[in-house]
């Protein structure tokens, strides 16, 4: 194992010894399960930014980076206070660091925020560990957080910026290393690895933070709330800047929640990005099927223009009834369409030699109220997707949603704070027939899912079994 523990150099004589505790899964930058888990944690980068343009040094360590707790408590032994951005599904890993922490550091000051610190703050209240707990946003927090906790409460409302135009260019070499020598030579430090979105090394930014919308099953809008988007020319200067001091850059993964929204910005994009980055990069990103339809001439020229050739949309489901449900304001009829025109363009792309694009399609299944025929409408709908990387996964209740908190109240939730699990195959709700599920993505319900569907569809493989991903 290579060392994966980095001391700032400059932390001056008298000052408190500082430490962020990047947050995930033991041994996801040794031997990662698949590139998704050795994604860059933006939040830490972007604070921990911040705190060192303000001469508050930190030192960096990760629970990706061990394989042990054993070994994260060797590492984060002799410091005065620690920093953890907390998610639902890294809670109950924060919440064992934070125990470590104390015992090798009874002194010492646990500063703990994230989303799982606004959703679930009966929880985070709960652990006797965690010294401050800070709700929502913290860039405008983080450094006077940082000078004095003894001048905070416990539970701290953070402030953030109004615009992510105030935001500083995160610095890249602050995020943990990959922590063994095979993983060093595929991950491209301070870049991030190939995924199978294109090629590497890969940049994740982001462009815009919130989506505006209120589905039922989603808790980010109870997080933060919206904010003024990157400008267009602070994206590409720094795109420029990683692939001349640490590219090549091979291609771009933008984490926005929702990045085809707001015309004007996207209008900008599409005339400065092929002109004015290094190179017209291929990139990840995300969209939603109504406002594929509300803007069609926009979705063709991004595609066309700007080499967006992995598109993220959020279908969820196939069948009306569901969607609306979830309060998803998209319809049948808006998937199809956004399914038909991405099917067109790429036919279009292809004849002239051109790649065409691919539908990275978020759908879940075990819904609750789901019926048979609504799981296959769903997957008759993922069947008639030409160019598709089919992104499946058991719907989850997490706190902070409107549908998550009604299933944890009338106890039906099979996941707890003590196991806020994301494994694939887990079982997340009581109630729910797995199995037929499994079933489903087996191919077994095939002369279902194919009624109705056209031939170059339905000659199509019906197993999606390994489709299925985290929730």
């Amino acid at each position: 194992m290579l060392n994966f523990f980095h001391k700032s150099k400059s932390a001056s004589s008298g000052e408190p010894r500082r430490l962020w505790l990047d947050m995930g899964d033991l041994g996801d930058l040794v031997n990662p399960a698949g590139p998704h888990e050795q994604w860059q944690d933006h939040g830490l980068g972007l604070l921990r930014t911040l705190m060192h343009q303000a001469g508050l040094m930190t030192d960096i360590a990760s629970t990706r980076a061990v394989t042990s707790w054993r070994q994260l408590r060797s590492q984060i032994k002799d410091y005065d206070m620690v920093f953890m951005n907390v998610r639902s599904y890294t809670y109950p890993g924060a919440r064992k660091s934070a125990e470590i922490f104390k015992e090798v550091n009874p002194n010492g000051i646990v500063i703990a925020g994230g989303m799982h610190a606004t959703v679930a703050l009966d929880e985070m209240e709960a652990i006797p560990y965690f010294d401050h707990i800070v709700q929502g946003p913290g860039e405008q927090t983080i450094v006077d957080l940082a000078r004095d906790p003894s001048a905070f409460p416990r539970v701290v409302l953070g402030q953030g910026a109004k615009s992510m135009a105030d935001w500083p260019m995160i610095d890249r070499t602050l995020w943990p290393k990959p922590a063994s020598k095979h993983l060093a030579k595929t991950f491209n430090w301070p870049l991030e690895p190939e995924c199978g979105w294109g090629p590497g090394p890969v940049v994740t930014l982001l462009t815009s933070r919130v989506c505006p919308w209120q589905c039922v099953f989603c808790n980010e809008n109870s997080y933060i709330p919206n904010m003024g988007r990157r400008p267009v020319d602070a994206v590409i200067d720094e795109l420029n800047y990683l692939d001349s001091h640490y590219g090549p850059v091979g291609s771009v993964v933008i984490h926005d929640s929702m990045f085809f929204q707001n015309p004007s910005w996207l209008r900008e994009w599409i005339e400065k990005y092929p002109t004015k980055a290094r190179k017209a990069w291929s990139y990840w990103a995300a969209g939603r099927s109504d406002t594929v339809r509300q803007w069609p001439d926009l979705f063709e020229a991004l595609l066309k223009e700007t080499n967006w050739d992995t598109i993220s949309i959020g279908f969820e489901s196939g069948s009306d009834r569901i969607l609306r449900l979830l309060n998803k304001e998209c319809t049948e009829e808006d998937n199809y369409f956004a399914i038909d025109l991405i099917n067109r363009v790429g036919d279009e792309l292809e004849r002239q030699g051109r790649k065409p694009p691919v539908i990275w399609a978020n759908v879940m299944l075990g819904i609750p109220g789901e019926t048979p025929e609504d799981a296959f409408k769903t997957m008759r709908m993922v069947k008639s997707m030409r160019r598709v990387l089919p992104s499946i996964s058991f719907y989850a209740p997490y706190p902070g949603s409107a549908l998550g908190y009604q299933l944890i109240a009338e106890g039906k939730s099979m996941m707890s704070k003590e196991n806020y699990h994301r494994y694939p195959d887990d079982e997340k709700v009581k109630g729910i027939d797995y199995q037929f599920y499994r079933e489903l993505l087996a191919g077994k319900y095939d002369d279902e899912v194919n009624r109705g569907l056209d031939r170059e569809f339905i000659d199509k493989p019906g197993v999606f079994s390994g489709a299925l991903i985290k929730a």
